[in-house]
C-alpha cells in the first residue's frame, strides 16, 4: 500500500481549483493559487472533502474489505494471498515485510529491471502449474496497487448472480405482472400460475415463441421473483403485506414508565363459566408501558368489550394492586426490587400492595375500535390529563409490543389451564367444554397472580438494561433503573379516583340493602337512608353506585357524606 505524503510546495485539488500548498504549520495549512488568492484550510477538514486530491501524487492505498476477505472459499483466498507475496516479490524483491536479508538475484531490483522481474516470475508461476504470462503478472499488479488485496481475488468466486438466474427476461416479466395481478385475488396454487403465465405469454409474443420453462425450474422462479415482495402465500399474508407502511421502520421508543402505554384486547383462548352458568369464550383486555414491559392493568371478560372496561384499565392502573388472600409474601412490594422504601413515604397504600409498579400513563395509544375512542373513555382520561394517541386503521406494527405480550400471555398462561381452547378451532381440543371448571372471577384472580409474579418478576430476553445490554431484566428490575434515571415517582391517585373511574349503576337503598347482579350489599352506614329518595330527582331518587364488574366483593355508594364501600353479604363466604 503506497503512502501518500502532503509537504510544503506539493500542488493540490481542493474545491474545484488548484492551490499550492504554501505553509504547514501544526493541523493548519496555508493554500495559494496561480492567481494570488490564499486560503487557511484545517487538514482534517482539506483531507476529508470530497474534492481533495495530490496532483501528480499515485492514489492512497485502500484498507481490502477483510469482512469479505474471510467470507471467500479457503483456497480462493490463499491464492490471493499468494498473489500477493509474488507481486511484492516483483516490486520489491523480497515477498514478505519481514524475515529475509537479502533478494533473490531474478528478482533484486538492483540488477534487473521491471520487465525483467515480470518475466521472471511468469516463468517461476508457469513452472509451478499456474500458467501465468508477464502481462497477467503486470495485470495483477495494477490491481494490487489500485485495489489492494482484494484486487488479487479472483473474480469468479465474487462475481454477483443474479436471483432468476438466466432464466428469459420475458418469462420474468411475465411472471412478476401475473403476481402482481393476482395480490387481491384468492389463493391459488402454482400449476394455476404457470398457465396463466403462459397464457399471458401467448398473447403478447404470439404461440410458441416464448417457451415456458420446465415446472420445477417455473416454481424457483416464482419463489425468487416473489422473495420478500409478499406476491406468494395466503389471501390474508398478501394483504398484510400490501397494508405495512413503507419502510424504513421507526422503532418505538419510550425513555421513562408511563411515557406511552399500549391499550388493546384480544380474545383470550380459555373457556370459562359466566354468571349465568353457561360455558363461554372471553377476551381479554391488558395496558402495557412501553419503556418498563409492565402489564400496568390486565382485566378479563365475557366476549363483547364496553366503554367502561377501558375506563376500567386506567383506573387499574393508577391505583396500587393489593395482596390477596393465599398470595405468597414473596409477591408482596416490600420483597420485589421496587424501590419500596422511597414509594412507602409518598403513598401509605402500598404497605400492602403487591409487586406491580403504580405508573400514571402520559399517552395511551389505541386502536381505532369504538371502545377506546368513546366519549367516555376520552373523557375518563382529559380528567387524567392523559393525552389519547389512536394508531392508523390496519396498522398491527404501530403496537407490536403490545401483540408480543398477547402472544407471551398465551403461551405462559393461557395454555396451561382447564378450558384451553388454541388459538383456533383446529387446535381445540373435544373435551375443553368439559375442562372449563373456572368462573370468571376465578381467572380474573390467577390472571393477576400470574401478572405479579410470572410477569413482572420474570426476566425477558427482549428487556435489557438501558445501561448493561447484556443483561435481561425484569419488568420491575426496568422500572427501578428507570425511576432512577427520571429522577421522580408519580404520585398514585387517590381511592376515591380509582371509585370515580369505575362504572356506575343507580340504585334504590332498601331495608336488606342495595340488590345488584342478583347480589345484596349491605353495610351499617346505610341505616340512614334506607328506603330514602337520594337528592337526585332527575334519576327517579335512586342513589348513585360504582362497581367493579370483575370483583363482586364490593360495591361504593356515593352519600352525602362522601363514599361508602358497601361489602357483599357473603363476601366473607
Amino acid at each position: 500500500m503506497t503512502q501518500v505524503v502532503v509537504e510544503v510546495g506539493a500542488r493540490l485539488r481542493y474545491d474545484g481549483r488548484v492551490w499550492t500548498l504554501a505553509v504547514l504549520e501544526g493541523a493548519r495549512a496555508t493554500l495559494v493559487t496561480d492567481e494570488g488568492a490564499a486560503a487557511v484550510v484545517l487538514l482534517p477538514y482539506l483531507f476529508a472533502h470530497p474534492s481533495f486530491e495530490v496532483e501528480g501524487g499515485t492514489a492512497p492505498g485502500r484498507v481490502p474489505p477483510f469482512g469479505l476477505l474471510e467470507a471467500l472459499p479457503v483456497e480462493v483466498r490463499e491464492r490471493a494471498l499468494a498473489w500477493q507475496r509474488h507481486v511484492r516479490e516483483v516490486e520489491t524483491g523480497f515477498p514478505d515485510t519481514v524475515g529475509q536479508s537479502a533478494p533473490r538475484g531474478q528478482f533484486d531490483p538492483a540488477t534487473r529491471s521491471l520487465a525483467q522481474r515480470e518475466r521472471a516470475k511468469a516463468e517461476e508461476l508457469t513452472a509451478a502449474g499456474w500458467s501465468a504470462s508477464a502481462a497477467t503478472v503486470r495485470r495483477m499488479r495494477a490491481r494490487y496497487r489500485s485495489e489492494g488485496l482484494w484486487g488479487l481475488v479472483d473474480g469468479r468466486a465474487v462475481r454477483e448472480r443474479s436471483a432468476v438466474g438466466r432464466a428469459d427476461e420475458r418469462v420474468v416479466a411475465a411472471v412478476r405482472k401475473v403476481l402482481e395481478g393476482q395480490r387481491e385475488r384468492s389463493t391459488d396454487t402454482l400449476v394455476r400460475l404457470r398457465r396463466r403465465v403462459g397464457w399471458l405469454l401467448e398473447e403478447e409474443y404470439g404461440p410458441g415463441v416464448v417457451a415456458l420453462p420446465p415446472a420445477s425450474t417455473f416454481n424457483r422462479l416464482v419463489h425468487a421473483v416473489a422473495d420478500g415482495q409478499g406476491l406468494l402465500g395466503t389471501a390474508a399474508q398478501r394483504r398484510w403485506h400490501a397494508s405495512r407502511p413503507a419502510p424504513p421502520f421507526t422503532p418505538t421508543v419510550a425513555l421513562r414508565p408511563g411515557e406511552l402505554v399500549m391499550l388493546d384486547s384480544t380474545p383470550l383462548d380459555v373457556l370459562a363459566v359466566l354468571d349465568d352458568g353457561v360455558t363461554g369464550r372471553l377476551e381479554l383486555c391488558i395496558a402495557l408501558d412501553v419503556a418498563t414491559r409492565s402489564i400496568c392493568a390486565a382485566v378479563v371478560r365475557p366476549v363483547g368489550t364496553t366503554s367502561v372496561d377501558a375506563a376500567m384499565l386506567l383506573a387499574q392502573m393508577v391505583v396500587p394492586t393489593a395482596m390477596r388472600p393465599g398470595w405468597d409474601a414473596a409477591l408482596s412490594m416490600q420483597r420485589s426490587v421496587i424501590p419500596y422504601e422511597r414509594l412507602i413515604a409518598l403513598d401509605a397504600r402500598l404497605e400492602g400492595a403487591a409487586a406491580r409498579p403504580v405508573i400514571m400513563p402520559e399517552t395511551v395509544v389505541v386502536d381505532q375500535g369504538r371502545v377506546y375512542v368513546s366519549a367516555s373513555f376520552v373523557s375518563a382520561c382529559e380528567s387524567l390529563g392523559v393525552s389519547v394517541q389512536p394508531v392508523p386503521p390496519a396498522n398491527g406494527p404501530a403496537k407490536g409490543n403490545v401483540e408480543r405480550t398477547f402472544r407471551a400471555i398465551a403461551d405462559g398462561f393461557s395454555q396451561y389451564l382447564p378450558g384451553h381452547t388454541g388459538s383456533d378451532v383446529s387446535q381445540r381440543g373435544a373435551t375443553a367444554e368439559q375442562d372449563a371448571c373456572w368462573s370468571l372471577a376465578q381467572l380474573q384472580e390467577l390472571l393477576d397472580e400470574w401478572v405479579v409474579c410470572g410477569w413482572q418478576e420474570g426476566r425477558h430476553e427482549a428487556l435489557r438494561h438501558p445501561m448493561m445490554p447484556r443483561v435481561a431484566v425484569s419488568p420491575n428490575e426496568m422500572w427501578a433503573a428507570l425511576v432512577a434515571v427520571t429522577g421522580h415517582v408519580p404520585v398514585p391517585l387517590s381511592a376515591d379516583d380509582y371509585v370515580e373511574l369505575l362504572p356506575v349503576r343507580w340504585q334504590a337503598v332498601n331495608d336488606y340493602g342495595i340488590r345488584f347482579g342478583y347480589r345484596t350489599y349491605d353495610h351499617p352506614g346505610l341505616n340512614p337512608y334506607r328506603r330514602r329518595r337520594s337528592p337526585r330527582a332527575d334519576k327517579n331518587g335512586r342513589w348513585e353506585v360504582h362497581h367493579n364488574p370483575y370483583d363482586p366483593n364490593r360495591v361504593w355508594v356515593r352519600l352525602p357524606e362522601g363514599w361508602l364501600e358497601v361489602p357483599w353479604v357473603h363476601a366473607a363466604a
